[in-house]
């Protein structure tokens, strides 16, 4: 047996993990890697949550498969500490998923995931793998991580510990679904390094067959930890383009007087054609962010950056046709329905509701918001006005097709002039009693 097959070996038995992060992408993971035989450290800052987790209850709803955790807490195989330093120190694999913070244009601020990088490299003991699940931009995990890590553990990336890079590619409930659906993306800063990922991760996770990729779904490694954050970037910024090219069809629809939504399905009933949906905001942790990252490595990507620019221009669009009908929008109340960014789902990172609040209150108007998912104390936590259904007001927009706003009628509206329908969701018994106006659709109903 060769030395390198002897190292792979020896690190499949050490089995430790320490998972930094148990958010609602970070815990999954963790029970994940904790069902496949290995210790699992979970450790995050939040106390609370700390101690959530180790009461054996998941610390939010709408993940299905979180039941498993209380069995997993009670045998051991998983725990959850503040104590970072000390976790780290004991495991042979270490798994940040701390995210990136952004500002308002999307620039990374990276004191925290920084911080997070000095502790793994002042605790770390030779011959551990250090693993980025986070989102980055392109040479960051080499570049600015590798050094930081080298400097604080005084050891050589490559030769006394290892470093890689892996996208998470699953979505905040349906993660476990996710994690055995699709290929998981790897790449080491060196050789050795991208060994050792790939098994590690061959050895948590278990994949479905499919037989429409170009080859078995399982551990894909791309070759260097480059090219594994630029296939996190690449497919996050062609939906954002994506998305952008379908609201610009979808607003040359509105001049000509077509329905986009039957082109869209024109085009898309042969293979070569993948048109999105439009819509009136694109929100999330991912979408919205991510292409300001690739510009970052790539800034002549005009392609890019001007997706962007028609994506955050189409609540200013939703606001112009509100006050096209209504005329000066002062004093008017208008009902924003829907808070979170995707149906169903209780997140509401970069939500296009902020932006329509924020219009809308320039415009003299007062904007309020409902969202089934939110109590009235969570919204006006996040700064805005709660709207109970019932209530009048002059103008409504739909901002997230909520399966609960599939039976709207006037009555939820009273005094109602005009809905705005940005995401093609309203019902025919809605819009024969209220004018409404589709997005992508060229006349009024």
């Amino acid at each position: 047996m060769s030395n390198d097959s002897a190292s792979v070996t020896q690190f499949i038995d050490a089995r430790s993990v320490a998972l930094i992060g148990l958010g609602k992408i970070g815990l999954p993971l963790a029970m994940q890697i904790a069902e496949n035989g290995w210790k699992v450290y979970g450790c995050d800052i939040n106390e609370e949550v700390v101690a959530i987790v180790n009461s054996g209850r998941p610390p939010f709803s709408g993940e299905p498969g979180m039941d498993k955790l209380h069995a997993l807490v009670t045998q051991g195989n998983l725990v959850a500490t503040t104590h970072t330093a000390e976790a780290i120190s004991k495991s042979d694999v270490v798994i940040i998923v701390v995210p990136l913070i952004v500002d308002q244009l999307g620039n990374p601020e990276f004191k925290n995931i920084d911080s997070v990088t000095r502790i793994t490299g002042a605790s770390l003991k030779p011959e551990t793998l250090v693993i980025y699940e986070t989102t980055l931009p392109v040479g960051t995990t080499r570049n600015r991580f590798g050094s930081l890590l080298e400097k604080e553990s005084g050891l050589r990336v490559g030769t006394d510990f290892f470093l890689a890079y892996s996208p998470e590619r699953v979505y905040s409930g349906r993660v476990f679904e996710n994690l055995s659906q699709y290929p998981k993306l790897v790449g080491g800063v060196d050789e050795k390094s991208s060994e050792k990922v790939v098994t590690f991760y061959s050895s948590i996770l278990n994949f479905n067959v499919r037989t429409d990729l170009p080859r078995p779904n399982g551990v894909w490694d791309l070759g260097s930890s480059e090219a594994a954050e630029l296939a996190k970037l690449a497919e996050t910024t062609y939906r954002d383009v994506n998305i952008g090219l379908a609201n610009e069809f979808a607003l040359a629809a509105e001049k000509i007087g077509v329905d986009v939504y039957k082109v869209i399905e024109a085009c898309n009933s042969q293979p070569f054609s993948h048109i999105h949906q439009p819509g009136i905001s694109v929100g999330g942790h991912c979408i919205p962010v991510y292409p300001h990252f690739y510009l970052q490595g790539d800034p002549a990507a005009t392609v890019v950056e001007a997706a962007r620019k028609v994506n955050l221009r189409m609540p200013v669009h939703a606001v112009d046709h509100l006050s096209e009908q209504l005329g000066d929008l002062t004093g008017k109340t208008v009902a924003i329905l829907g808070l979170a960014y995707r149906p169903g789902v209780k997140e509401h990172a970069f939500s296009g509701a902020f932006a329509l609040a924020d219009l809308l209150t320039k415009r003299g108007a007062t904007p309020k918001v409902h969202d089934p998912l939110y109590s009235q104390n969570e919204l006006e936590s996040h700064g805005l006005v709660p709207f109970k259904l019932g209530e009048a007001c002059d103008a409504v927009v739909i901002q997230t097709n909520h399966r609960e706003y599939e039976s709207l009628s006037s009555t939820d509206f009273p005094n109602a002039k005009v809905v705005y329908d940005g995401r093609n969701s309203t019902t025919l018994q809605l819009r024969q009693q209220l004018t409404t106006h589709v997005l992508g659709k060229g006349s009024e109903n």
